[in-house]
């Protein structure tokens, strides 16, 4: 009795979860538990210095860490008067993009300019440093900034921005033949490939925790250029279902909001251009990959 007890608990708790990825929608919040599925890879509600992909500006701080901000500020922790600081971790501004575009260009940063001055710029900094006789501090002062000026050329409007944030993996095995979306959770893109070849690539968000998208190869079992999700009620244009209520969907929240929220189990695109194009160029039938 007890273990039939346990089997209808679990068959309970199976179906809920498999209703709730019928269809998809943004969550509305990040909250415990219900940060997105990639525990390897950045997330909603990672810590942006923490995070491998990009020098996200992290949220505000608390009053308690605003407190100690403060007191690290005091004069006592100020820097020598003989060194000015052009650029330090924590700033956020155009010069600081300059300066990740200027480092990317010098193949010391593979991540796109944010503006915001985060542990990877301060590592690429110093590693620019130590190369070339400069105190690494990991710190901008001038003396740095003027020798990575003259070493790079003024980056280009597409090099502040460029389209895509995140760098696209190397493409799995199986996304080698015919029209595929070849999705990867641990750099957060999705790469249209044809025939081996990578046509476009886009930023992605996944479902969180509790809603988890399914990994594995999948085929395009349904086209809708305009659909509206039957669960959250919310816009879902160029949907490509692969899995059951999950699909590849524009999402004007990921595109508002970025990698603060989560969906609950669809692939997020927030390029809709690009993912128009593909929506025009996959056909039912055409393989889904999503890999780690």
């Amino acid at each position: 009795m007890h273990r039939q007890r346990v089997i209808i608990r679990t068959l309970g708790v199976a179906t809920a979860v498999a209703l709730a990825a019928t269809a998809c929608g943004p969550q509305k919040s990040e909250s415990a538990g219900s940060a997105p599925s990639a525990p390897s890879s950045p997330t909603a509600g990672t810590s942006p210095e923490s995070s491998p992909s990009t020098d996200d500006k992290p949220a505000s701080p608390s009053p308690s860490a605003s407190a100690s901000a403060s007191a690290s500020a005091s004069p006592s922790a100020s820097p020598s008067p003989t060194v000015k600081q052009v650029m330090a971790n924590g700033d956020d501004s155009e010069q600081v993009r300059e300066l990740q575009a200027r480092l990317k260009q010098l193949k010391l940063m593979s991540v796109a300019p944010t503006g915001f001055y985060g542990t990877k710029t301060t590592a690429a900094v110093k590693s620019y440093q130590s190369k070339n006789g400069l105190n690494p501090t990991g710190s901008v002062d001038e003396a740095t900034w003027k020798k990575i000026q003259n070493a790079t050329k003024k980056p280009t409007a597409d090099e502040l921005r460029p389209p895509t944030v995140n760098e696209a993996d190397a493409p799995d095995p199986r996304c080698m033949e015919g029209r595929v979306m070849c999705i990867s959770k641990e750099s957060r893109t999705l790469a249209f490939m044809i025939d081996g070849k990578i046509v476009s690539t886009m930023d992605v968000r996944f479902g969180s925790e509790n809603t988890p998208t399914r990994e594995g190869v999948f085929k395009v079992d349904r086209k809708e250029k305009e659909w509206t999700s039957t669960l959250y009620h919310t816009a879902m244009p160029y949907s490509m279902f692969f899995s059951g209520g999950q699909a590849v969907h524009y999402s004007a929240d990921f595109a508002a909001r970025g990698y603060a929220g989560a969906s609950h189990g669809c692939v997020n695109v927030r390029d809709k251009g690009k993912l128009a194009s593909v929506f025009g160029q996959m056909q039912v039938g055409d393989k889904v990959v999503v890999y780690w």
